[in-house]
Order: C-alpha cells, then structure tokens, then sequence
C-alpha cells in the first residue's frame, strides 16, 4: 500500500510527471518530420499520435498545477 503524501509532496509528483510529459512530447514532436525507415510508413503518424497523447497529458496536468494555464490569452483562439 502506499504511503500517505502531504500537499507539497503530490504537487512535486504532479510537476515532475508533467516534466517527463513535456519531454515526451518534445521528443515526438521532432520524431514527427524524421524520415521513417525502408518499410515503416507509420512512424511519421505514430510519433503525431504519441506526441498528442503527451500534449494532452501535460495539458491536464498543467492545469492541475495552474488552474487556467491553458487557456488563451484575450483576443486569441486555439
């Protein structure tokens, strides 16, 4: 069973998985425009899935850390 964590203790948690998740989706992100190997046609549009999943865990995440984080500024659509 796990141990019991205080507040400061599951915000490092929170913070650091949503570093690894913008890692991640930084490193999809550039896996996305490589040429893929003789015979994998998938890549490209594998690394476009992963960095999407990735995007959108960072996203929830940062928004558990700073309600708002995500929206846009006034004047500016998605």
């Amino acid at each position: 069973m796990a141990d019991v964590v205080d507040a400061d203790e599951l915000l490092r948690r929170i913070r650091r998985a949503r570093d690894w998740a913008a890692r991640e989706e930084q490193h999809w992100s550039a896996h996305r425009s490589e040429a893929s190997p003789a015979g994998d046609e998938n890549g490209p549009r594998t690394a476009e899935i992963l960095h999407s999943v990735y995007e959108a865990v960072r996203k929830v995440l940062d928004e558990v850390v700073d309600p708002g984080a995500n929206e846009p500024a006034a004047g500016q659509t998605h």
